[in-house]
């Protein structure tokens, strides 16, 4: 039975009115639900009709759940890629912009192909913005930059964490957001304030005083209509010193010289082999298990961004990414340690400082578009 329900899925799949049924994918997915249990439910919807045809009435009726469960007994959970299905060039596009797909993602679908042929790393379309989504990251954006600014007219020596965890509440909710830290599994504070030796993810408190000579990492993320905005800065506080200063300034350089390599068709390693070359040849070292991360539709989503990959590797650099360029650079090792007591602060094994500059960016059909930093 189970082989002749493969012949009759894989039948479906080639059936013309596959295609329209598609169509809805993008309606019913909008980049939030498991895409592969959406087109799994189409097809096995189809694979039913025509078992039916063979079979007769016992098939009829399949519930969503039924069809899934045939499906996957047939093919293992998940396997279907519902971009191997063909959309006609008449037909709406995958992404949900509602434009016909030969004038929007037809072409850019045609060279991805070309780039798998090869054997390189794809994005899957979920990661792939719509016009509509990428104006509302945009917006995000934009207050996530504001508030960040907002730190930044008042962080000086003698302020609390706490103070800046307030005014990063008291800002974001003025602009009418929220911030996306917030109880984001189980973290307590609004921002991420990380002091000297803290990797990241410090957690602001009243009794961290800014001192003078100190470096501070602040790290805003910001929820607006429901799309991410996400950046950061490092601050000196007072008279820092010559190793410090110049540990914050090769990290900014760092990641714009990151920035300079994201284009389309180019590939994520070669954004992290130009950060940790620069790196390394200034004695320093680059964190490895923490790094960027695709963002927009929700606070963390694919792809995972190392810096201390090989250029011309890793997933291909597509239009409509979105992503962050965050390294952490160590002055010492680039081990680290994680605080059991809080469960979120990350430091340097050794306890020499470390510098993060975070920036939000957009992958273009010409180049790149820094949303947030």
């Amino acid at each position: 039975m189970l082989k002749s329900l493969r012949l009759f899925i894989n039948a479906a799949i080639e059936r013309s009115d596959l295609t329209v049924e598609a169509k809805r994918y993008p309606k019913i997915c909008r980049g939030r639900c498991d895409s592969d249990l959406a087109a799994e439910v189409i097809i096995a919807e189809h694979a039913a009709k025509l078992l039916l045809e063979k079979f007769g009435r016992r098939l009829c009726n399949m519930t969503p759940a039924v069809c899934r469960r045939m499906f996957s007994a047939c093919f293992g959970k998940g396997c279907l890629n519902m971009e191997k299905i063909k959309i006609g060039r008449n037909d709406p596009c995958w992404c949900g912009s509602g434009k016909k797909y030969k004038k929007c993602h037809c072409d850019i679908d045609e060279i991805i192909s070309e780039h798998e042929v090869l054997g390189e790393i794809v994005p899957p379309r979920k990661i792939i913005k719509n016009k509509v989504q990428i104006d509302g990251i945009r917006e995000s954006a934009k207050i996530n930059t504001l508030v960040l600014d907002y730190v930044a007219e008042r962080i000086k020596e003698g302020v609390t964490t706490e103070d800046i965890d307030r005014w990063v509440y008291e800002r974001t909710t003025e602009l009418g957001a929220i911030p996306a830290p917030l109880n984001y599994e189980g973290f307590p504070k609004s921002v991420c304030t990380s002091i000297n030796e803290v990797v990241c993810h410090g957690i602001p408190s009243e009794s961290v005083v800014l001192k003078d000579g100190d470096i501070i990492n602040v790290d805003v993320s910001t929820i607006y209509n429901n799309y991410f905005g996400d950046a950061s800065r490092m601050f000196c506080i007072g008279n820092v010193s010559e190793e410090k200063k110049k540990l914050v300034e090769v990290t900014r350089e760092a990641v714009f010289l990151g920035l300079e390599q994201v284009k389309p068709w180019a590939h994520l390693g070669d954004i992290g082999q130009v950060i940790n070359d620069l790196a390394k040849s200034n004695g320093y070292s680059v964190v490895r298990e923490i790094g960027g991360h695709g963002i927009g539709l929700e606070f963390h989503e694919d792809p995972w961004v190392s810096y201390v990959t090989t250029k011309g590797t890793d997933m291909l650099l597509v239009p409509g990414m979105i992503f962050t360029i965050e390294p952490m650079i160590n002055m010492g090792t680039h081990k680290i340690v994680y605080d059991e007591s809080d469960g979120w602060t990350v430091r340097t094994a050794d306890g020499k400082p470390s510098a993060q500059w975070e920036i939000q960016v957009l992958v273009t059909e010409t180049g790149h578009e820094v949303l947030s930093g």
